[in-house]
């Protein structure tokens, strides 16, 4: 399609100090691109900001215009939202500056900031912050939502771990807000997604975790699954919070310690982080290793950015993406029955089903203290279609809503991250009423007329 051209934009340009991109300019087609190959959308501008200033202009400039405003960080976002048609993307990803207090053990990070960039600067001095799994994810999506992953049982979501942010409000206003400052619209963040302003920073505080965790995966023979599962679902809530063993099938990936027999394979996958000696580590593996047998496994000492980038060619840009997910109340065995019948159909090698185990710090919060609302459930199940070909649309995207559809009976909510473009209904289900009502409430504060709509979005009840 042929983009809208905006009127004014030299009004925007004599304001701005980074770099505005528009249709016929030769960065424009790699510019407007986002991770999910679903989304292939043509703004009329595309607005790199070099700072928070430029955030400002940017919002004020959407806001006299009427334009539609989708914001990017990572442009990571599995519903593909942070792009548009003939709007203007506020653009954060050359925003990425990372600055580390060893002293204070706290980080600043840039509201572009990838999960590598922070990992890169917070390892220097073997910190690190509880965020996602994937090193090319974007910081910004991430926090908004809650974000999780290998160190979450031990010290929290990143969330629970934040301590202030910047922000830009729809009214172009530049607000502080942390739990001393703009207190309501901190705890809208810690939860409530991009619908409140644009984060141009976030302050963590990190974890004391060194420069190595014994980590590993361990592949497990599908054959044996259903025996696995039982076994899995009981054991993995005995143990630490410092241990994460997470469970994953799919087809298998080359990885260099299995039999090339084994590649393209259904399997389980095991992976796990422990956050202590390896000594200790390797005696609570055990009996996941000696429970069934294994096709393969790698397990050692092993430094944090690798193991923090060591999925990343699972997910690269690109592909074709659709997500279905719940929060688990439980793993029975018809649930179990279910997860295994759909794992068997999975319609590309892409295709990967994601459960982690949760619990932990994060489950010891206040279900009101933040905006995420489900702490308490054990498990996760995230359904990740992934496919190349958009010939295979209907295909997979059908696999994934029966897949969802099964394990309703079984579920309670759902990570606000893990949605795709699925309905305001559907976007609280993320939310207890309680915590919906509030969110509503600071929506219509902070951004009455929506002009952050381009999210799962919270809409406001005035305006």
């Amino acid at each position: 399609m042929k983009p809208q051209t905006i009127t004014g934009i030299e009004e925007l340009r004599n304001n701005f100090t980074g770099e505005l991109i528009v249709p016929g300019d030769a960065r424009y087609d790699d510019s407007r691109k986002v991770w999910n190959g679903m989304f292939d959308k043509y703004p009329a501008i595309i607005a790199q900001c070099a700072d928070s200033n430029d955030v400002v202009e940017a919002v004020k400039f959407s806001r006299k215009h009427n334009l539609l405003v989708a914001v990017r960080g990572g442009g990571h976002n599995s519903a593909g939202k942070a792009t548009c048609d003939n709007g203007i993307i506020i653009d954060l990803s050359n925003m990425r500056t990372v600055s580390v207090n060893p002293t204070s053990k706290t980080v600043r990070v840039g509201g572009g900031a990838l999960l590598g960039d922070v990992d890169k600067e917070t390892q220097r001095y073997g910190l690190a912050v509880s965020a996602g799994i994937v090193s090319h994810t974007g910081v910004g999506g991430l926090t908004l939502g809650g974000g999780f992953g290998w160190l979450s049982r031990k010290y929290g979501f990143s969330i629970d771990n934040l301590l202030s942010a910047e922000v830009v409000t729809a009214s172009g206003e530049l607000l502080v807000a942390s739990k001393d400052e703009n207190t309501d619209l901190f705890w809208g963040l810690c939860g409530g997604g991009g619908n409140f302003g644009v984060v141009t920073s976030f302050e963590f505080q990190c974890a004391d975790i060194g420069t190595e965790v014994f980590a590993g995966i361990i592949v497990k023979k599908f054959m044996d699954a259903e025996q696995y599962f039982r076994f899995h679902r009981e054991y993995v809530r005995t143990l630490p919070d410092e241990m994460t063993v997470w469970l994953v099938a799919r087809k298998a990936p080359p990885l260099p310690f299995l039999p090339e027999t084994v590649h393209g394979r259904l399997v389980l996958l095991v992976p796990f982080v422990w956050l202590g000696s390896q000594a200790e580590g390797e005696e609570l593996i055990k009996p996941i290793q000696d429970i069934t047998p294994s096709h393969g496994e790698f397990a050692g000492m092993t430094p944090w950015v690798e193991w923090q980038a060591g999925f990343d060619g699972l997910v690269t840009h690109g592909a074709r993406n659709y997500w279905k997910s719940h929060h688990l109340k439980e793993l029975s065995d018809d649930c179990v029955g279910r997860i295994l019948s759909y794992a068997k159909g999975m319609p590309t090698e892409e295709c990967e089903i994601f459960i982690p185990h949760m619990e932990g710090a994060p489950s010891r919060v206040g279900e009101t203290l933040t905006a995420f609302a489900h702490r308490g459930t054990p498990f996760v199940l995230n359904i990740h279609t992934r496919w190349q070909n958009s010939a295979d649309d209907d295909l997979c995207m059908a696999w994934a809503k029966n897949f969802h559809q099964a394990t309703e009976p079984f579920s309670q909510g759902v990570y606000v991250n893990f949605l795709s473009d699925e309905g305001e209904e559907r976007v609280k289900d993320a939310y207890t009423d309680e915590v919906w009502g509030r969110l509503v409430e600071i929506k219509n504060k902070y951004d009455p007329d929506n002009l952050f709509r381009l999210n799962q979005n919270i809409k406001p009840s005035v305006g």
